[in-house]
C-alpha cells in the first residue's frame, strides 16, 4: 500500500529533526519532571534537557505524558 503525501511528509520532516545523540522514550520520561518545572518557571532549558526537548518534537507518546504534567503542574501553580 503507497504511503499518502501526507505521511510522506511527516516521515520527512521526522528525519529532518533526527539528531546525532537521542534518547529513548524511557530516558526522556525518567527526566521528564525536571524538564516540565523549568518550562514552567520559565528557565532556559539546560543542555543536558535539550534530548528531552527535541525528543518530545518527534515522539507523540512522549509529548502526550508531558503535556498531561504540564497541565497538572500549571493547576497546582494556579492553586498557590
Amino acid at each position: 500500500m503507497p504511503l499518502s503525501k501526507l505521511e510522506i511528509d511527516n516521515l520527512l520532516r521526522l528525519v529532518s529533526l533526527t539528531e546525532d545523540s537521542e534518547i529513548t522514550c524511557e530516558q526522556c520520561l525518567a527526566l521528564l519532571a525536571e524538564f516540565a518545572q523549568q518550562k514552567l518557571n520559565g528557565k532556559s532549558i539546560d543542555e543536558g534537557l535539550k534530548t528531552v526537548e527535541q525528543h518530545l518534537e518527534v515522539c507523540s507518546e512522549c509529548r502526550e505524558e508531558y503535556e498531561a504534567l504540564q497541565r497538572t503542574l500549571y493547576q497546582i501553580d494556579d492553586d498557590d
